[in-house]
């Protein structure tokens, strides 16, 4: 059994101990289970799915729709422990890599020429392959940006600049804060997870010129960025931010931006679809798209992250597996959604022909910024000081997941009135230095990183 086994075996006992029992599924030969997110993108794709059963009709798929932290848990469990449990997983640029590597994963190789793989954006394969092998294919990407009521901002007389800074949203936030009318001056993520508030709270770390590691990796945790970049974030939600929102991660914070209750949101691009469409929004026609705000630096203000399908290695039956990934991420799928939904509905950040199309340029006012951002992100070098690791929002270590879900917890208990801030880093510092002198970190040779070409 190798070290990561080790290591992500431990972590999957216990999370396994947690949850419910996943039910058995009865695998015929054309019976594929697919589990994935309660995204509303991956919602269309399992609406949209009989389609692909229309045309392979000895196919049947199981679909285990859950929300995030769940369904990383239960992926985790089951990869972990060659469970079996699924055919097609939803994984993103964490776990593809670092499971790529184990050959946990079924390699995606020898792709048909007409699936165009040239057509996707050049950094979001680099985020899903290991040695040249692709371990996923990208269902849609994401970088951070921020949302404001154009509406509300004219109102007021305020003018939002194409690349904010974190004071400048706060001071924002303080004008357009009208909880008396049902807005709030920003909503952004506080349910606890490190997929859930630890990826927007490593942006802003990183914009306050924080890092999770130094080149030994050392924790950074109880340094002053850290502290200076959670205190405000907890303020600002604390102050500007709806009731309770330690309960808010993206899918609730959508709702309540597209419901017209938030006056700014900094999260996914990915959220440009649901908001520019009136049938799902509110607020249609009254949005603008920024950049991710900075503060001290711009390097890592601004995630990466890809949304992918894959196959477990433990699957059955990956032929058909496959043929599933390649239908529910190529460009006719793409264009599927656009007809059926509308085009600023189709699935954003994977393939340049989506950016050529007019169309959807026309229909999409956050395409661009959305494009841009991508274009900018460098997980190469994701922060103002020399790490060792790749990942801007995530750390390309298996240890990552539970580091970053303790230190979650932590801060959500700091904006839900449990506990001092400074207090809870101090804590949260012993805790990963207690994990990484375990896992045999200290005894690496630093890492010296390269800066990337000016």
């Amino acid at each position: 059994m190798s070290d990561y086994r080790n290591r992500l075996g431990v972590l999957a006992i216990v999370l396994f101990a947690t949850l419910p029992g996943i039910v058995a599924v009865a695998h015929a030969d054309t019976t594929l289970t697919i589990g994935t997110v309660n995204n509303a993108d991956m919602v269309r794709m399992q609406a949209l799915s009989s389609e692909y059963e229309k045309a392979h009709p000895d196919v049947h798929l199981n679909w285990v729709v859950l929300e995030e932290n769940t369904l990383r848990q239960r992926l985790t469990t089951d990869i972990a422990t060659h469970g079996g449990q699924f055919d097609v997983i939803t994984i993103g640029a964490y776990e593809a890599p670092l499971w790529g590597a184990q050959q946990w994963l079924k390699p995606l190789d020898n792709l048909p020429a007409d699936y165009a793989a040239d057509d996707i954006f050049k950094n979001v394969r680099e985020q899903l392959t290991v040695d040249g092998h692709l371990y996923a294919l990208p269902f849609y990407a994401e970088a951070s940006i921020t949302y404001f009521r154009t509406d509300l901002f004219a109102k007021a007389n305020l003018t939002m600049p194409a690349a904010p800074t974190w004071d400048q949203i706060r001071g924002f936030a303080r004008k357009l804060h009208d909880p008396a009318h049902g807005v709030y001056g920003i909503c952004l993520r506080g349910k606890a997870g490190w997929g859930e508030n630890m990826a927007l709270l490593g942006t802003i770390v990183n914009s306050w010129g924080g890092r999770w590691f130094d080149e030994g990796w050392k924790p950074q945790i109880d340094t002053p960025e850290w502290h200076q970049a959670v205190n405000f974030y907890v303020d600002l939600l604390s102050k500007y931010g709806p009731p309770g929102p330690s309960d808010n991660g993206f899918n609730e914070n959508l709702a309540l931006f597209s419901a017209g209750r938030c006056a700014m949101w900094v999260d996914a691009s990915v959220g440009g679809g649901t908001v520019s469409n009136p049938k799902e929004s509110s607020v249609a026609g009254k949005v603008g798209f920024v950049r991710s705000p900075h503060q001290v630096t711009d390097r890592g203000s601004s995630w990466l992250w890809v949304w992918s399908l894959a196959i477990p290695a433990s699957s059955r039956q990956a032929d058909a597996a496959r043929d599933f990934i390649l239908w529910a991420t190529s460009k006719p799928y793409l264009r599927m959604v656009a007809g059926k939904y509308g085009e600023e509905s189709t699935p954003p950040g994977t393939r340049e022909s989506t950016y050529a199309n007019e169309a959807y340029i026309k229909a999409a006012p956050f395409a661009q910024v959305t494009y841009d951002s991508l274009k900018a992100v460098d997980p190469a070098h994701p922060t103002l000081k020399p790490v060792p690791y790749k990942g801007i929002q995530i750390v390309s270590i298996p240890e990552f997941q539970a580091v970053a879900t303790l230190v979650g917890r932590q801060i959500a208990g700091a904006l839900a009135g449990r506990g001092n801030v400074d207090e809870l880093l101090h804590t949260a510092q012993g805790a990963v230095d207690r994990t990484m002198k375990r896992a045999g970190y200290y005894d690496k040779k630093p890492v010296i990183q390269k800066e990337p070409p000016q």
